[in-house]
């Protein structure tokens, strides 16, 4: 399969929303508020370490086409041959329900799809990310982890 460009705009719709890669569309101030302040997995994430992840990622904005307004994120950082990490998703709270979370992933997998495996972890939101054929790691037994500090509950 042919690879993508990796500096390509990408850009999918469904109803009022629009998920895009654009660099220019991601809110950072944004992101790294919900990040920061709303997450559990990054709580006190600071601007400047958010905006340094971001630029080692393909991001993906979620837009409310009506209001013009930046209503969700992920981003995935990959080596983009055969692996990606999908981090830091997330739907503001007014959008959720809807389907939002689901379309976003469904761009995120589509874009990704000439990787090889894409990974992810949650806490609570394995139902959505089902919906996309995200499943629990097959060889867990494979996988090791190393942290610098401890892990948020």
């Amino acid at each position: 399969m042919p690879f993508p460009p990796s500096d390509s705009i990408r850009r999918w719709s469904d109803g009022d929303y629009v998920v895009t890669t654009d660099r220019t569309r991601v809110d950072l101030a944004l992101v790294h508020r919900f990040i920061s302040e709303d997450s559990y997995w990054a709580q006190g994430r600071t601007l400047e370490q958010q905006a340094r992840a971001n630029d080692m990622s393909t991001c993906f904005t979620v837009q409310h086409q009506p209001t013009d307004v930046q209503v969700g994120f992920a981003r995935v950082l990959t080596d983009d041959v055969s692996f990606g990490w999908v981090a830091d998703v997330f739907i503001l709270e007014a959008h959720r329900g809807h389907g939002v979370g689901v379309f976003l992933m469904q761009c995120v997998v589509d874009a990704s799809d000439h990787l090889s495996r894409l990974v992810l972890g949650t806490r609570d939101a394995h139902g959505v990310y089902a919906k996309v054929g995200f499943q629990p790691l097959g060889r867990v037994e494979r996988w090791m982890e190393h942290w610098y500090s401890a892990p948020n509950p």
